[in-house]
Parts: structure tokens; sequence; C-alpha cells
């Protein structure tokens, strides 16, 4: 049996980019509605509920950006080089967050923990923004040249799309974040986090409906890969996808109807009250949402916009195949233990959140 191990990384490297965005996406999500909060009690339950995963959940992140570079060394360069300052914006926004978290409690000072309650969620809004944009950027191409480098400004990133995909990650973030809260607060908090997820679902749901709509009209080529009947084509000429269309086209349905029922049963959860069946249903709402945007751009990884003979894909953009081979065993011996820590981690916290002396 052959086995595509460019194919296999590049899942991979999904998954991964998957588990940061469900488990840190919530940590983003308490960031952002934590000045709606009212109570110095009521803020450090918020920041607590986080406490003892949010480091963690970033860990996801960083071995993502590991995996990328050791497969896809290309790919870790382009984006590097085209969002530079979307960078290290994202890492001022991440440093300011862990310092709030870890600062705020220090003095009792209401104007200390004030600034440093506005720091924690200006830093969590701006990651969720600048998360969104990127990967609305990688949708709708941009300016990568022969020599795979951008050619781009900062400004060529800001665009009405992109600005709206940023807005939209920022909203499913916020309704994540409200729905663990609602499944790790009690009494009051948790009667005003319900009122949160009812604002922000309709609001999730709208602009859901716009962004699908926007962006199959300005990359309807986003879909090509859920036709049944695909040929190949100059900028697509990889036997791989072809050969297994069928297989590809199947799976990509069973996530879009995965994706609607998932939506659908917040909701239905919501009126139920069923808060752990909830956060799982947002979570598949993640998960469904990242593989379709991989599936709507596979084999590519990164998109030019000046012609599709310079786009990335997981065969031009990737290390050798002895590299690749060889990396997934050190994946298969290390992944376990990833799994088995954050598996701990949350079943020690389990349940509501309370403070306590070593609380934030």
């Amino acid at each position: 049996m052959n086995i595509d191990y460019n194919v296999v990384w590049y899942l991979l490297v999904g998954i991964l980019l998957i588990g940061y965005a469900i488990l840190d996406g919530f940590d983003l999500g308490v960031g952002a509605l934590h000045l709606f909060s009212k109570g110095d009690y009521n803020r450090r339950i918020l920041l607590n509920s986080i406490g003892p995963v949010w480091d963690g959940n970033e860990v996801w992140l960083i071995t993502a950006g590991g995996a990328l570079f050791a497969a896809f060394p290309d790919v870790y360069a382009t984006a590097f080089s085209g969002f530079y300052i979307p960078f290290i914006l994202l890492l001022m926004a991440l440093i300011f967050r862990a310092v709030s978290i870890e600062f705020r409690s220090k003095e009792e000072s209401p104007r200390w923990r004030k600034s440093w309650d506005i720091s924690f969620s200006i830093g969590s809004i701006v990651a969720a923004l600048l998360f969104g944009i990127a990967i609305g950027n990688i949708i709708i191409g941009f300016k990568i040249g022969p020599q795979k480098e951008y050619q781009g400004t900062f400004l060529d990133l800001i665009t009405p799309y992109t600005v709206f995909t940023g807005i939209f990650n920022l909203i499913m973030f916020t309704m994540h974040g409200a729905i663990y809260l609602y499944l790790k607060t009690g009494g009051e908090l948790q009667f005003q986090v319900k009122k949160w997820i009812r604002r922000i679902y309709p609001v999730f749901i709208l602009s859901f409906i716009i962004l699908t709509g926007v962006t199959l009209y300005l990359r309807p080529e986003m879909i090509a890969n859920f036709s049944f009947g695909r040929v190949p084509t100059s900028d697509n000429p990889h036997n791989l996808v072809i050969q297994h269309q069928f297989w590809i086209s199947i799976f990509a349905w069973l996530v879009v109807i995965l994706n609607v029922l998932s939506i659908l049963n917040i909701s239905r959860s919501l009126s139920k009250d069923k808060p752990l069946q909830m956060f799982i249903s947002s979570s598949c709402t993640i998960a469904a949402l990242i593989v379709l945007f991989a599936l709507g751009i596979f084999p590519n990884m990164m998109i030019s916009d000046i012609a599709p003979a310079y786009n990335l894909d997981i065969y031009n953009a990737s290390s050798t195949q002895y590299t690749l081979q060889n990396m997934l065993l050190v994946a298969a011996l290390g992944m376990p233990f990833v799994l088995a820590y954050t598996s701990g981690i949350y079943w020690t916290y389990r349940g509501k959140t309370k403070l306590t002396e070593s609380s934030y």
C-alpha cells in the first residue's frame, strides 16, 4: 500500500489547527466577553474558568507551527514573510493576554485590575480578528510570486473580505467562549451567560450565511472538491485528487451536513439546558468549518492571486519524502502524550469553576 505522506501531513497540520481553534477559541471568546461581566468576583470566575488550561491550549498552535515548518517549509517561509506584521501583532496580543491573566490579581487596586481587564479583552479580540484575517487571505489569495515570496504590502492583506472573515471569526470564538462559560459557571452568572449566547447565536448564523455566500461568489472554485464529476485541470494536475474524487466529494458533503446539524443543535441544546451537548456542538461547528476550508483549497495550501502556477500546494512546498516519513514516526510516538496530557488536565479541572486561595 502506497502512502501519500504529503496528504498525511496536510491532515495532521489540519488536526492540530482544529485542536487549537477549539481549545484556544473558547479562551479568546472568554477574553472578548470579559469586560461584559460585572464585578470583580464574576471577572475572576471568568479568568479561572480558563486558568488551568489556557497555556496548554496555546501549545497546540506552537505544535502546528512546528509541524508546518518541518513538513511544508516553503509555506511556512511564505506565510511569515507575507504575514510578518500581523504575526508580530498577534504575538503581542497573546503576550498581553498571558501577562494580564497572571498580573491582574497581584494587586487589589481597582484601577490596577481594570487596566489588566482591558488588556486581556483587547488582546483576545485582536488575536481572534487576526486569525480570521489570515484565513481570509488564504481563501481569497494574495500576491505570491514565482520565487514563492510575498510581493505585496501589509495594506494589501486588509480588504473588506478579509476584515469580514476576521469579524466572523471573532463572533464564532465569542459564541464558543460563552458556551464554555455556560458549562463552567452557575447561579446568576450562568443566567447572564445564557443571555449572551442568545444574543450572539443569531448574529453568528447571519454572518455565517453572508460569509458563505460572499466566499462562493468571489471564489467559486472553493467547491471544486465537492463535485463528483471533477476532471484534471492545469492548476490541479495531481492524480490523487482525481483518482479519489468520488470519496473526497462524499466526505465533503458529510462534513456540510455535520456542520448544519451541529449549528442547529446549539440552539436545541440551549433550549433544553444541556451545556455539555451545546459545547460539543460548538466544537463540531468549528472543526467542520476548518475541514470545509481545507477541502476548499486542497491540494493547495496558499493561493496566489498573480497566477495559479505560483500556488503553493502539498507537493511543491513540502519537505522530502524521507523527511515526511521519519517525522510521521516521531508524531506517532509523541501525539499520544499530548492527547493524554490534555485529557488529564480537563478531567482534573472538570465541573463548575470555584475560587480558592490559589485562584487568579
